[in-house]
């Protein structure tokens, strides 16, 4: 029996030691250390900051961009776009249907991309005719645009006559028109430029133009390309002015 009775004081000692712990341990003093976050756990959301709507509210500040859903329709492309110096490019709607059956028959079409491509050759163009430059010329006309710069070419010489072209920028290069016959396709461009130009005689007088005066030139060009060759040159068939 006394066996017995050393087990139950044993396990009075244990329950009081217990309760005496909880009764310490079980305070808050306002001092201790919150518990650790489990690294698992997804961290709490964020402390409302200063401008913030209340919860269950719509408002919000009107520098934040709510981004889009994934049912929202994806945003359409500009046609217009601005280029290094503020060049403007645009498809004009008159030009829009055929683009659209240009681009389908030939994927790796790019508006925007032909635009810098055309500004391009239409510099080498302006510069090359103003040279008398007929092997820079031919790789960028067609047959017969060729021959009729190089007949004004030849005619200029006759007359000793020398042209002086600069180039100061362009404005726009807008695709103005456009078609697609069979797989050839057709583009026109129109260029607003800045140019200077003077015509210099035998005697080296000026003939025409204004060397200080920068005149601003409409132009519409048509370039033609196969769109399934493999050849991605544009070749340029037609050039006139614009009123």
């Amino acid at each position: 029996m006394g066996n017995n009775y050393d087990i139950i004081l044993i396990g009075l000692v244990a329950v009081f030691l217990i309760l005496r712990l909880r009764s310490v341990l079980g305070k808050r003093t306002g001092n201790e250390r919150p518990p650790a976050r489990d690294p698992l756990a997804p961290p709490p959301p964020p402390a409302p900051r200063v401008g913030d709507a209340p919860a269950g509210t719509s408002a919000r500040p009107d520098n934040v961009v709510p981004l889009p859903t994934a049912n929202a329709p994806p945003p359409r492309p500009s046609s217009a776009v601005t280029g290094p110096g503020g060049i403007r490019a645009t498809v004009m709607p008159t030009a829009a249907a055929a683009v659209a059956a240009i681009r389908a028959a030939d994927p790796s079409f790019d508006p925007m991309g032909f635009t810098t491509g055309a500004r391009a050759a239409f510099t080498a163009i302006v510069e090359a005719f103003a040279k008398d430059d007929v092997a820079t010329l031919r790789p960028l006309l067609d047959g017969p645009t060729f021959t009729s710069f190089e007949a004004a070419i030849r005619t200029r010489r006759e007359r000793g006559e020398k042209a002086e072209t600069t180039l100061i920028g362009f404005e726009a290069s807008d695709i103005a028109a456009a078609e697609l016959q069979g797989t050839v396709a057709s583009v026109t461009v129109r260029f607003v430029s800045e140019q200077i130009n003077v015509v210099r005689n035998a005697d080296g007088q000026i003939a025409d133009g204004n060397p200080n005066e920068v005149q601003k030139v409409v132009d519409l060009w048509t370039f033609r390309r196969d769109t399934k060759s493999s050849d991605p040159n544009w070749l340029l068939t037609k050039t006139e002015s614009e009123g």
